[in-house]
């Protein structure tokens, strides 16, 4: 285990709404020992049930500030703000911040922090309740591979981690953060699709989901282009044709390259102040 690891680091987590406490439940299971995690809570009764749950202490922000070595902001973005007046003059540089808002730049934070303190930001997505998370990773300014490597160690608990530059990360929220809500619209029209064929509701609704899930193992296991795949289920005047045809037709491919450069542009104004 490299000298960077998450185990043996205290670990606090500031904000246990789902999010939170989804990574929380996924480090714990993928072997962190309790003593080394704590958790802050505004209300006494949720702060019991995350000990009765999870084992975990439940301390004050300033006191999580000062007891451990990471930091992981979990609150909503337009709380953040406030938190960060309460935390900054407890936060010593050798702490890591991980923030897992949506939109706020590292610069954001490393202004408001003592000088030198490393910053990673993380844009998890809601799969991670169910450890099939995506969740995208980058370093501010002060941040070194070591705290990079904690990060990943953290959110690949529940799920994948990937690295890419900041400058990415309104493109990366655009496609795996609001993904999730791609594939649900789609299946929502899929099964209104199965009602009109003349399907009961639950039946269109189990067939479209053990498909989406079979396809979706093939998109990850096979190693294939999606190209490949689709051409494998279109046969010659066959009824798949029939349907990517209306599908083109329709411009469901440009409805979708609007609608990501839109979720994108979105998170930039988000990112800048805008609401």
């Amino acid at each position: 285990m490299s000298s960077s690891s998450a185990h043996g680091q205290k670990i606090a987590f500031l904000g246990t709404g789902k999010i939170g406490e989804a990574l929380l439940s996924g480090l714990l299971r993928a072997g962190k020992d309790p003593a080394d995690v704590m958790v802050t809570a505004r209300r006494p009764e949720r702060a019991e049930e995350l000990v009765t749950r999870y084992g975990v202490a439940v301390v004050t922000n300033a006191e999580a500030a000062k007891l451990a070595d990471t930091l992981i902001l979990a609150v909503k973005p337009q709380d953040m703000g406030s938190l960060l007046d309460e935390l900054a003059p407890h936060v010593s540089p050798d702490r890591l911040v991980i923030s897992a808002a949506a939109g706020i730049p590292t610069a954001w934070f490393e202004a408001r922090l003592a000088a030198g303190t490393p910053v990673v930001r993380v844009m998890p997505n809601t799969p991670v309740l169910v450890d099939e998370g995506m969740s995208v990773i980058s370093g501010g300014s002060h941040a070194e591979e070591k705290h990079l490597e904690r990060a990943e160690e953290i959110f690949r608990s529940v799920g994948k981690a990937l690295r890419l530059p900041e400058s990415q990360q309104d493109a990366a929220t655009a496609l795996s953060g609001s993904g999730p809500a791609y594939f649900y619209f789609l299946v929502e029209a899929m099964t209104d699709a199965g009602i009109l064929l003349g399907l009961p509701r639950h039946v269109a609704h189990d067939l479209i989901v053990q498909s989406a899930i079979g396809a979706s193992i093939m998109l990850r296991d096979s190693g294939e282009h999606p190209v490949k795949l689709r051409e494998a289920v279109t046969s010659p005047a066959g009824t798949t044709i029939a349907a990517i045809r209306e599908l083109e037709n329709h411009g469901v491919r440009a409805a979708l390259l609007g609608a990501l450069e839109a979720a994108r542009d979105r998170s930039r104004e988000l990112a800048s102040g805008g609401k």
